[in-house]
């Protein structure tokens, strides 16, 4: 028997509300977005303790710096494909009713000549006002995200944070800071590498912005052919241009050093070493590697070769063409100081833009982090 209609009711259906929780929040929602080299990334998020609680995000590989090495310039395409993932931002952060947020382009706008005119067509054409940050900032929010991350028995910490179109070092002393809160040091530097705040704090003995990442790197050395010898010499130029980095001529001892690396190489590096099929950051982030294991992945990817890399399902498509200037750039860093050990960190500079709003807005609580 064929069910009847109700009376009344009409061909267009009643809206119906969004099941989601609907209760009151305590606190806003906050957004960072980082336009860089290669992709355009953002998080949406509320706080929660001590951290925060991601509610939304957007990561699009968009190749912003493609061509810039040659040109100087940003491509007509490459902006095309920007604004597109732009406007998916704004329909999320319009969505969501994001409260506050802070919008960055980094060394791909720094850099080209039409970055300042890039900027001003993107909040035309988008209602996005982004700011084209200096290289410190850059910098010193990558070491912030970094804290929950540092060990109470570091005593020296180089915070590496390998872009698109550069890599930016920060090496910060802690032997005055208790170990209990060394955490919570690292985390006060939003403020800036040399704020004074109450207390012992986390010293900034040298910081570097080296204009290479995994895709400038790459477009410098597009034109040798053999795979293995372009991999060498990118890791070689770019030991090169750490030559006047302080700490580098300065050679600490391995008790209580430690190395934090950020990026989507670092990421994607341990994601190969555990083998993992499918990317999980509860797995990746916060893993120790040995040097010997990260070179092992390293040769691995040497043996695959350029065919091999895109088939495989560790390193993802979006990631292949720039995992060997990635590496390149690892590995070089990994002979220069001495450690046989990296800390793994799925985060940057989107959680370091998250923790300094909420921390200037105090809506964090204070206590371990």
């Amino acid at each position: 028997m064929t069910p009847k209609r109700p009376i009344g009711a009409g061909a267009i259906p009643k809206p119906v509300e969004s099941p989601a929780p609907s209760l009151p929040d305590r606190f806003p929602l906050y957004a960072a977005l980082d336009l860089g080299t290669n992709s355009c990334r953002m998080l949406i998020a509320r706080p929660e303790g001590s951290q925060f609680h991601v509610v939304d995000s957007f990561s699009k590989s968009v190749q912003l710096g493609a061509g810039l090495e040659r040109s100087g310039r940003l491509s007509r395409a490459a902006i095309y494909r920007t604004i597109q993932a732009l406007r998916v931002c704004h329909q999320k952060l319009r969505r969501h009713k994001v409260g506050r947020m802070r919008l960055v382009a980094t060394e791909a706008c720094r850099r080209a000549i039409n970055g300042r005119e890039f900027m001003a067509r993107v909040e035309r054409e988008t209602g996005l006002r982004l700011d084209i940050i200096a290289p410190e900032e850059e910098a010193r929010l990558a070491v912030v995200s970094c804290a929950p991350l540092v060990s109470p028995g570091t005593e020296q910490l180089l915070v590496v944070d390998i872009g698109g179109g550069s890599t930016e070092l920060v090496w910060i002393d802690l032997r005055e800071v208790p170990p209990a809160d060394r955490a919570r040091a690292i985390m006060q530097m939003h403020l800036g590498f040399h704020a004074v705040t109450e207390g012992p704090s986390a010293k900034v003995v040298d910081w570097i912005s080296v204009p290479l990442g995994v895709a400038t790197l790459r477009e410098q050395f597009r034109d040798v052919e053999d795979d293995a010898a372009r991999f060498a010499l990118m890791s070689w130029f770019f030991e090169e241009n750490l030559a006047e980095f302080a700490p580098y001529k300065d050679e600490p001892s391995r008790k209580g050093f430690q190395i934090v690396g950020t990026s989507g190489t670092v990421t994607t590096v341990a994601a190969s070493h555990l083998g993992l099929k499918r990317y999980d950051r509860n797995k990746v982030d916060g893993l120790t590697m040995t040097s010997d294991e990260i070179d092992r992945v390293i040769r691995n990817y040497l043996a695959l070769g350029p065919a091999g890399r895109r088939r495989d399902p560790r390193i993802g498509l979006d990631r292949q063409a720039l995992i060997m200037s990635g590496a390149a750039i690892l590995q070089a860093l990994l002979r220069c100081w001495p450690t046989d050990r990296l800390s793994v960190a799925d985060r940057g500079l989107r959680e370091g833009m998250l923790y300094a709003q909420m921390a200037a807005d105090g809506v964090l609580d204070e206590g371990e982090t």
